[in-house]
């Protein structure tokens, strides 16, 4: 389905941003694909919005909802996953057929593709660890597999070695020989420190080399604090919450005061997880 002018608010966990010129959801990989070939315009693509954030003049361009992609299916031990799969969903999966390693996702809220693209982890796991292979697609429309030696793959970052692809799907060999988590022990570690149910996008900020950005916000002073509707969140620093319609411009100023506070403080350079458009 194709909208024009959609707010991003509706889309992204920080129920902030502006509009998109085109807005489109692709059935399967082959409506993507044709759209694509089509297609002359910039292009973002999003899940759950859980780690992104458009500035309030929106985006010109061409915004990509994966939320219809979202098949999975399980060979020879090798799970698939498309990319608009939720992470809880995959967790799900693999544990109902017994493959253990992703109990980790069951805390993250995001979706594959987002998840990919970020090498999202929780709880000292990360979930390049279980990649096999990714199917892409580029500008154009062409499909492609691409192996994981194909990206360099680091601490919350993922660079591709093909420019203009967009991780389609992905091979996952969850190859533990048990569970390393509980999944009930998990949320209920999330749920007791993280704000949930608020209007956030989960981590602001990467962890700088032994440091964690929440302890560094919170010695700053800086919990509670608010620019306009946004604020940094009593139950966890590294949270930005949207307080209060909250805008774009109050959640990046917001972050942007952090990042100076902290240096200021600390002499540490605090590097956003979050993606601003």
């Amino acid at each position: 389905m194709l909208k024009y002018n959609e707010p991003m608010s509706k889309h992204c966990s920080l129920r902030s941003g502006g509009l998109t010129r085109e807005f489109f959801s692709p059935k399967n990989a082959s409506e993507l694909s044709e759209f694509l070939s089509d297609n002359s315009k910039q292009v973002l693509f999003i899940g759950l919005g859980s780690n992104l954030l458009i500035r309030d003049h929106g985006f010109d361009g061409a915004t990509i909802h994966t939320k219809h992609l979202k098949e999975l299916a399980i060979s020879e031990g090798i799970i698939e996953a498309e990319s608009g799969t939720t992470l809880a969903k995959l967790s799900r999966f693999a544990q109902s057929n017994n493959k253990h390693g992703a109990e980790f996702l069951s805390a993250i809220p995001g979706s594959v593709g987002g998840a990919l693209a970020m090498n999202a982890g929780a709880f000292g796991s990360e979930i390049w660890q279980y990649v096999v292979s990714v199917q892409t697609i580029n500008l154009t429309g062409k499909i492609q597999q691409r192996k994981k030696t194909d990206f360099v793959i680091d601490y919350r970052s993922v660079s591709h070695k093909h420019i203009d692809e967009f991780f389609l799907s992905a091979r996952f060999d969850f190859n533990l020989k048990q569970q390393n988590d509980d999944v009930r022990d998990l949320l209920e570690k999330r749920n007791s420190t993280q704000p949930i149910g608020l209007p956030s996008c989960g981590s602001v900020f990467k962890n700088p080399n032994g440091n964690y950005a929440a302890e560094l916000i919170e010695a700053s002073g800086l919990k509670g604090f608010c620019v306009g509707g946004a604020c940094v969140s009593e139950k966890h620093a590294n949270y930005i919450i949207n307080h209060d319609n909250a805008t774009a411009a109050d959640i990046e100023n917001l972050i942007n005061h952090i990042q100076k506070t902290v240096k200021s403080l600390h002499n540490i350079e605090l590097e956003t997880e979050i993606i601003i458009i």
